[in-house]
């Protein structure tokens, strides 16, 4: 479940970037949310970076980012900032200014969300319809719990991927593909 931390007053993007453990919140109608992610969340983001910097970086698509990125780019709710557990951003549409110290101000093209076991059903879906509707092509939200990923396009469309699937990068990310079991800790491994 999301936290909203109390302020005194409404926080803006700007006022958000100089907090010094921003890391931990994102920014809605000018009110911090925790964002609390388990182990095994951060276990499973941690395996979808390694393998989609590897693959982008073999193919030079483009920039994989971990969750310290801040994007900006909701054209319903211009200062709301999110942090997507994992995210990309396909080659020549970041300038060099964008790399500069701010928010994002771009849709990515894919964006990865781990559910964690505080995450409401209703705050991952309304994250869902803000990045569609900021223009993400392909959202992947993935499940410790059911070892499945489910895939959200800008369309509307929608997959349900389990373990033993192959998950695909679809245009985003041309041929891709890992089989979803991957992402996740190993059924019988000695944690």
């Amino acid at each position: 479940m999301a936290t909203v931390i109390d302020v005194p007053s409404l926080m803006t993007p700007e006022e958000f970037l100089k907090l010094p453990d921003r890391r931990f919140y994102e920014l809605v109608d000018g009110q911090l949310v925790e964002t609390n992610m388990s182990l095994e969340a951060c276990c499973v983001a941690g395996q979808f970076i390694h393998y989609l910097i590897a693959y982008v970086n073999q193919h030079g698509l483009g920039h994989v980012f971990t969750s310290e990125a801040t994007y900006r780019c909701y054209p319903d709710a211009p200062d709301k900032v999110r942090r997507p557990d994992v995210s990309f951003i396909a080659r020549g549409r970041l300038s060099r200014e964008q790399f500069a110290e701010g928010h994002c101000l771009i849709s990515p093209d894919l964006v990865v969300e781990v559910i964690s076991p505080n995450d409401l059903f209703y705050d991952v879906e309304a994250k869902v319809q803000e990045y569609r509707s900021a223009g993400v092509r392909l959202i992947w939200v993935a499940s410790p719990r059911s070892r499945s990923v489910t895939v959200h396009r800008l369309d509307g469309s929608e997959d349900h991927f389990g373990e033993e699937s192959q998950l695909s990068g679809e245009d985003v990310l041309p041929g891709f593909q890992m089989r979803v079991a991957e992402f996740f800790p190993q059924k019988d491994a000695a944690l």
